[in-house]
């Protein structure tokens, strides 16, 4: 097949076929194709769009581009979730168990934290001995007899989307809708669950901060799911304020030991027992959301969705005697306090800048081979609209002998103001 006229086609604004698809993709992975083809192509997508039956067939192409997990032998029904990431968003961490401790098996691969956003599987990681690194038959051993594994993506999953996806963070093209659904699907389907609930976040703490570009992110991401035979369901949720009140790796895996005790902020455990309902709905375990959520509220109060996380935790190297390292605990790391310049109501203004102070005290990463202190952090005080009184601390800034700690305040100064009058968003925008 002719590279250049397949490239000239997505150029000149055309549909490519399926058969040009799986040509330009499987040579990309291959290698016969190099990165600076594959990058005008990534443009020529960027620039004009993708049909929905283009789209899908691109997603297959990359979906099968290696390892696709096989759940038949899992003896309940599986279930998944997926977000687009945010500042404190560990939602993950108390979900899963959660899930799972109501019958519903939860194969669940994550991602790393880039840029201004954390990752499950550090904070997971922020907790000693715990590996995510597993292979198919650990991982589905695991699934089979606890419910849940977190896992790393591994060489053989998807190839194409962690090429593709390295190449797009190089080139600037991680903004493109038909890109991050086909990425997003490629690895989720891959997974194979038989039911996905996605998250798609909305607000200045998020990738697609528009709410309009959230849903048509949504409505592509069910098109491909639908298309592949998977239910799925999207659920848009505010970032335009942290989750909880904690943000870094050993601080948040705190906050969701909390939510695991029936505990913890109301935002976090209202966002998991929403996602939750919908994941026990779509899974046919319950009839309607509202009996899911009270499902996911009981477990969370009873102890049992917190028992099986420890479990799952020992199963993946965990002690069972601490929940952070020497190096990881908070309480060893200074401290600093975040304070209220006058009297009002609390509002982020740019919650992005929140997650860069975060990277710049070291707990997180420009790129991926940076490492990550899982110490420090912020802990606030107040929520987006409460009222808070001049000097009153908004937040404490967990630093490592002051690195990072000048450039993390004048950040915090950004993300942040005081203002007469303000009231939060709702939590849940939509469900589609």
């Amino acid at each position: 097949m002719d590279l250049l006229g397949v490239m000239a086609t997505k150029r000149d604004g055309g549909v490519l076929s399926r058969e040009e698809i799986e040509f330009f993709i499987d040579g990309y992975v291959k290698g016969t194709i190099d990165d600076y083809h594959a990058a005008s192509l990534l443009t020529s997508i960027y620039i004009h769009g993708m049909q929905s039956e283009e789209l899908c067939d691109w997603t297959k192409a990359m979906l099968h581009s290696g390892q696709v997990i096989n759940m038949e032998n899992i003896a309940v029904p599986t279930s998944d979730k997926h977000s687009t990431g945010g500042v404190g968003d560990k939602a993950s961490i108390p979900l899963a168990p959660a899930v799972a401790a109501c019958g519903v098996a939860v194969p669940m691969i994550s991602g790393r934290g880039l840029g201004h956003t954390g990752g499950t599987l550090d904070k997971l990681e922020s907790i000693p001995g715990m590996s995510t690194m597993l292979d198919e038959r650990s991982f589905l051993s695991a699934v089979s007899s606890l419910g849940v594994a977190f896992a790393a993506q591994t060489e053989d999953l998807v190839p194409a989307d962690r090429k593709f996806y390295a190449l797009r963070d190089m080139t600037g093209l991680v903004s493109s809708i038909p890109l991050i659904a086909s990425s997003i699907m490629s690895k989720k389907l891959a997974e194979g669950a038989e039911s996905l609930v996605l998250d798609v976040k909305f607000g200045s703490g998020s990738f697609l901060p528009e709410i309009e570009r959230g849903r048509e992110l949504g409505e592509a991401m069910i098109s491909l799911a639908h298309g592949m035979n998977v239910p799925a369901r999207v659920v848009q949720t505010a970032m335009d304020r942290p989750l909880g009140r904690a943000v870094g790796h050993s601080l948040e895996i705190l906050e969701s030991l909390a939510c695991l005790r029936g505990g913890g902020p109301a935002d976090l455990r209202e966002l998991v027992c929403v996602l939750g309902g919908e994941m026990l709905t779509m899974a046919g375990v319950v009839a309607a959301e509202p009996e899911g959520e009270a499902r996911i509220a009981a477990v969370l109060d009873d102890g049992s969705a917190l028992e099986l996380f420890e479990r799952v935790c020992a199963n993946q190297g965990w002690t069972g005697q601490h929940w952070f390292t020497e190096a990881g605990d908070p309480e060893r790391t200074g401290h600093e306090v975040f304070c209220a310049d006058r009297s009002g109501h609390l509002r982020f203004d740019d919650v992005r800048e929140v997650g860069q102070a975060l990277v710049a005290l070291g707990g997180g990463r420009k790129s991926f081979a940076d490492g990550i202190d899982p110490g420090v952090g912020f802990l606030w005080h107040a929520a987006a609209g409460e009222e808070v009184p001049a000097g009153s601390p908004l937040c404490t800034i967990h630093h490592r002998g002051a690195r990072g700690l000048e450039e993390a305040t004048e950040r915090l100064s950004k993300a942040v103001s005081i203002e007469d009058e303000f009231e939060s968003s709702p939590l849940i925008l939509a469900r589609i």
